[in-house]
């Protein structure tokens, strides 16, 4: 490895490390695009990802939970059922073609930019509803049934978001974040600051679990996914301080922007591999 190639893995951890804290992903969606562009296969690339993110996302959770961010039962509720599916995602992975899995994945960053749209629209049509019903009082939070049916939606919900971010980690190496603000979003009811910041705690046990996955297939660059890693420690605790300061209107202007650029690099890969 070249002193150039190092000092742009060194850069493009830092890089992916401020757009974990500030997007609660885990980087693999810079990441990814970048190992590929450096010649290696799209599996190395997704493996070696995965083991750069349980350091990112480790040091981004770490600086959330000093700072009073975290809440450790969110992040367990969705990080478990996330721990099975992130190995069902390492065993497709190693399954697809290469052209397979870089349009699959430009099709999940498409996606998403349709899911963070819509969860713009009900966060508005929310905010019209309690202002226009503020002043009225609702009986149907003491209704016993009415609680239990929402604890039961909202468990399953919970392992649908962490079950899918689970799956897309262990497929993609993007650390399951890129669908589970938006889900956390949609399904949770979350504000976006907040399902970043859990999504990011649940990053890390996803990343853990994919990596481990990858490893047994022999599919983890070490030395490239350290020093990644590390740069992107450096970056996530810019991004894990500035976040909480940041309007909702700019943090979700980012990630739609990231992942349309991303998109049209990775649809661009997948028809050079065909």
């Amino acid at each position: 490895m070249t002193p150039i190639e190092l000092l742009i893995l060194a850069f493009a951890g830092i890089i992916a490390g401020i757009l974990a804290g500030f997007l609660g992903i885990g980087g693999g969606t810079v990441l990814v695009p970048l190992l590929i562009s450096l010649g290696n296969e799209s599996i190395q690339a997704v493996a070696t990802s995965s083991l750069s993110i349980v350091i990112t996302a480790s040091a981004g959770s770490i600086q959330n939970w000093r700072m009073g961010y975290l809440d450790i039962n969110n992040v367990l509720s969705m990080a478990l059922p996330a721990l099975i599916t992130a190995q069902i995602g390492v065993f497709l992975a190693n399954l697809f073609p290469e052209y397979l899995l870089l349009f699959t994945f430009g099709l999940l960053l498409i996606s998403n930019i349709y899911l963070v749209d819509l969860r713009k629209k009900i966060v508005a049509r929310k905010k019209i509803q309690e202002e226009g019903n503020q002043d009225q009082e609702f009986v149907e939070e003491n209704n016993e049934t009415n609680t239990n049916v929402h604890k039961i939606q909202e468990f399953w919900h919970r392992i649908i978001t962490g079950g899918t971010g689970g799956l897309l980690a262990g497929l993609f190496g993007v650390g399951g974040g890129i669908i589970m603000v938006p889900l956390q979003i949609v399904l949770l009811n979350e504000n976006i600051k907040k399902a970043i910041q859990t999504s990011l705690g649940v990053i890390v046990i996803t990343a853990i679990s994919a990596t481990a996955g990858h490893a047994y297939s022999g599919n983890v660059l070490w030395l490239t996914g350290a020093i990644l890693g590390f740069g992107g420690l450096l970056g996530v605790q810019f991004s894990t301080r500035f976040l909480p300061k940041l309007p909702d209107k700019v943090v979700s202007l980012a990630f739609r922007s990231l992942l349309a650029i991303l998109s049209i690099y990775i649809f661009w890969k997948a028809w050079q591999s065909y």
